[in-house]
């Protein structure tokens, strides 16, 4: 925690007895501000913290706890336990590492409040006070809405905040902020404006904070975590990968890093795959500003140490933010269930029939049929097998209804009751249980004006955050704003028959119930070649899932990048379960695991 004379939002410059009392913050600063990443989901590695703590300086400690999906868990947490929806993790490192953030002057700034970050901060503050360490929280509260979104199931409504709030924490002292629903970003932009005092119309500079707390929200993934080209290190390297750092500067640019002697890799490759994750067009809009991702430029400065920059004498291009919030709507959707069974040896396609039509025939007959059955054969055997489970397919069906009696008992009876009159060596992986409640996530919006942000300091006093004054509607690029596309590669250039990720890297993920998958290449040869070659129409083509499907794709040249995203692949999303692959994290791999003609020069 931070004593004696300060920046914004810097470490002490004097040593300090563990009982005393952080003073006020000065004003602005221009110095270099040092933000390194701790979490970048609920359940990520416990011992990031301490590492990040010990392994170098910092100025501020974030840490990303909240997905989708997460709202949905503390939401029926909360149902139990009135007291909690928050992550309980963060409290249990905090234990731990206290008094070693007090030690070093550096400021936590944490999302972990999830649907209670009230209750957190009195959670933090009890802590302190036993572990005998003057601490600071504050909280940031205002994303809220559930009680405005009433409806059947519905179990919490929050609007993604800016960093507004947490910067005025931050202003007035805090050395511990603790928030629920804030965009990722936000967890960069609030110490940003604290720190360098930036206004809210300064879009170059918070649309650069923007793209550096993209970069490091989450974790691992910015230092060689979930990378396409993972081979080509030394695995050992990547075996435990460090977390990521931004340096961060005045003017809105940044370098990527992560503190010395750690583990993982920093490199052109692994911040461009983390740029593309989660994302859509060349506008990334959120609550603080716009920023436009075709502006970005990356170097690499030296090893593990990329910059990111953009036009404009060295700042990545910002808009202003749109005139409303996304509200992330969480509500029990109904129930679902599954049963995997396992079909061995010859004739699997007419086992997979045989045991379907069973199956139908007996969940039509049952008194309460589920309202929706979905079959997938994984075709996992081979012929000729050295082991049984190499020989083996995998059959899934999966129900949902409303009612839990039909995707429970109705399904298990059904299911157990063909064990000895159905196809030749029938079992399952596991017999079906009663039936789990699964969850549905929806994106609403509404305006600025209408949420109560508030920033509430360690003393009580609730400092309220004004709404955007200034706004755009978001609009795709018009046809004038379209990049141009590079020259195509000669034509007749040899080609041969090979998978797409020899050539190049992706990284998939989900948005609702869309998928993006952003590709990338890394040469300006390959990249003539994959902007002409890797139309909507040949990405549906060689993934026959999104066949149907809309697929909009987002050019991104200086990134040599595209960015599809496949509306509506993942169902009512990742809480639901649509797909084999709930979160599409693995769909750019499947991507890059298909063959096309690709020319020779670049293989």
């Amino acid at each position: 925690m931070s004593v004696g004379p300060t920046d914004p939002i810097s470490g002490p410059t004097a040593t300090a007895t563990a009982t005393a009392t952080p003073g006020p913050p000065s004003g602005p600063s221009t110095r270099p501000l040092r933000i390194g990443n701790a979490s970048g989901f609920y359940g990520d590695r416990f011992d990031a913290m301490r590492e990040m703590l010990t392994g170098g300086p910092l100025d501020v400690l974030t840490g990303d706890y909240l997905a989708e999906l997460t709202m949905l868990i503390l939401g029926r947490d909360r149902l139990k336990n009135p007291a909690g929806g928050y992550a309980r993790t963060f409290l249990r490192q905090l234990e731990e590492c206290l008094g070693l953030a007090h030690e070093r002057g550096v400021r936590i700034v944490a999302n972990a409040g999830g649907l209670n970050p009230a209750g957190l901060a009195d959670a933090v503050r009890e802590l302190a006070e036993r572990l005998g360490i003057a601490a600071r929280v504050a909280h940031v509260e205002g994303d809220d809405l559930t009680a405005r979104c009433p409806g059947p199931g519905n179990l919490a409504a929050h609007a993604y905040l800016g960093g507004a709030g947490i910067a005025a924490c931050l202003r007035e002292g805090a050395d511990i902020v603790v928030t629920g629903r804030v965009t990722d970003a936000a967890l960069v932009t609030g110490p940003a404006v604290a720190h360098f005092g930036w206004a809210p119309d300064a879009y170059d500079r918070l649309a650069g904070a923007v793209v550096a707390g993209h970069v490091l929200e989450c974790g691992t993934q910015a230092t060689g975590g979930n990378y396409a080209f993972f081979a080509e290190h030394d695995p050992a390297r990547l075996h435990h990968p460090g977390f990521p750092v931004a340096e961060l500067h005045e003017d809105g640019t940044s370098v990527i890093t992560k503190h010395d002697g750690t583990g993982g890799v920093v490199d052109i490759g692994t911040v461009t795959a983390q740029l593309l994750y989660e994302t859509s067009g060349a506008r990334y809009a959120g609550p603080d500003v716009t920023a436009r991702l075709d502006s970005v430029r990356l170097t690499q400065e030296g090893p593990d140490r990329v910059r990111i920059g953009g036009v404009r004498g060295g700042s990545v291009r910002g808009e202003a933010p749109p005139p409303t919030l996304k509200v992330g709507l969480n509500r029990l959707g109904g129930f679902r269930n599954e049963v995997v069974f396992v079909l061995t040896g010859l004739d699997i396609e007419a086992k997979a029939a045989f045991v379907r039509a069973q199956l139908e025939a007996a969940l039509m007959a049952a008194k309460s049929r589920p309202t929706e059955i979905r079959w997938e054969l994984a075709r996992t055997d081979r012929a000729d097998a050295p082991t049984e489970e190499t020989a083996s397919a995998l059959l899934r069906l999966v129900v949902r209804d409303p009612d839990q009696d039909a995707v429970g008992r109705t399904l298990s009876g059904a299911a157990i009751e063909l064990a000895l009159g159905s196809y030749p060596g029938f079992h399952v992986l596991a017999p079906p249980g009663k039936g789990a409640p699964y969850g549905v996530f929806e994106d609403v919006y509404v305006p600025h004006v209408d949420v109560d942000h508030v920033a509430v300091l360690h003393d009580g006093r609730r400092i309220p955050v004004a709404p955007a004054r200034d706004t755009l509607v978001l609009q795709p690029l018009a046809p004038s704003e379209e990049p141009p596309l590079p020259e195509p590669l000669p034509a007749g250039s040899a080609v041969r028959r090979a998978p797409l990720g020899l050539v190049a890297g992706a990284r998939s993920g989900d948005k609702g119930g869309n998928a993006n998958v952003g590709v990338w290449v890394r040469t300006d040869d390959a990249w003539r070649w994959l902007a002409h070659t890797l139309t909507t129409d040949r990405f549906r083509e060689l993934l026959p899932e999104a066949a149907d499907l809309t697929v909009v794709r987002h050019v991104l040249p200086d990134l040599r990048a595209l960015n599809f995203v496949v509306e509506g692949i993942l169902g009512e999303g990742v809480a639901a379960q649509h797909r084999f692959d709930p979160q599409a994290k693995a769909l750019g791999e499947w991507l890059r695991s298909r063959h096309l003609d690709i020319p020779e020069v670049l293989l």
